[in-house]
């Protein structure tokens, strides 16, 4: 579903609106996004700490299904982000943004519950999240201080992210073929250009009707992100 004319008249693209509506819309962008962290963390918090729903998820990674809950996360964030970037309403996004912030959730507790219990080192959440935030608030700096349009990056973006895809089914199907450090590191990378690029159409590239569905754009490439993050810690251990 698409907006009308008239709908769209009223809600011109940021880069297009006078400089307080401008300074709204980004404002309730980045207070969405960091309530979706918020939400995210304490959800997370909460299934790692019930056990009714903890040990399902953590018992289908164990026998082998990481292949079946990628699909259902995939499932989940592809209707996710149809609601926020298609819908009309700002019910729609919101519930694009709710859906893909449980999603999220659900998906880290296997290697949360991993850095949690068997490893005993939570201190690399708190460092992960800490370098997260860090080349975020960096990446995010950088495009509004320069003004920088990184719309350019969408192509490379789109097929450097299904060739992740692609290797990781392919090592969900194959338990010999291990992805490593190094592909911690390029998705970490990748990661990066996701933030630029988004950023960068918060800034130019969305209406001001859309903060929530900037604000889950943001959300999506920082848990990725962080995601990945982990995992290079946990590979120090």
């Amino acid at each position: 579903m698409s907006y009308g004319n008239e709908y769209a008249q009223e809600s011109p693209f940021a880069i297009d609106a006078v400089r307080e509506e401008r300074a709204a819309f980004i404002r309730r962008t980045y207070t969405h996004l960091t309530g979706a962290i918020f939400c995210f963390a304490g959800l997370l918090y909460i299934f790692v700490n019930t056990p009714a729903i903890a040990e399902p998820l953590i018992g289908l990674w164990r026998v082998g299904n990481g292949l079946l809950v990628l699909g259902m996360f995939l499932g989940a964030s592809w209707v996710a982000n149809s609601w926020a970037m298609n819908g009309a309403s700002l019910t729609k996004q919101y519930m694009g943004l709710v859906l893909y912030t449980v999603a999220e959730a659900v998906i880290f507790v296997p290697i949360i519950w991993v850095i949690t219990g068997p490893m005993g080192k939570p201190e690399i959440i708190v460092d992960a999240a800490l370098l997260t935030f860090v080349i975020f608030g960096g990446l995010t700096a950088f495009v509004m201080i320069t003004g920088a349009d990184f719309s350019f990056l969408r192509g490379f973006l789109a097929v450097a992210g299904f060739a992740a895809i692609g290797l990781i089914i392919i090592g969900a199907f194959f338990g010999g073929f291990q992805l490593g450090t190094w592909f911690s590191v390029a998705m970490i990378g990748l990661m990066a250009g996701y933030i630029l690029y988004d950023t960068s159409n918060v800034m130019q590239h969305y209406r001001t009707d859309q903060h929530v569905s900037a604000a889950l754009a943001l959300f999506a490439s920082i848990a990725t992100m962080f995601w990945y993050v982990l995992r290079l810690f946990m590979s120090r251990d």
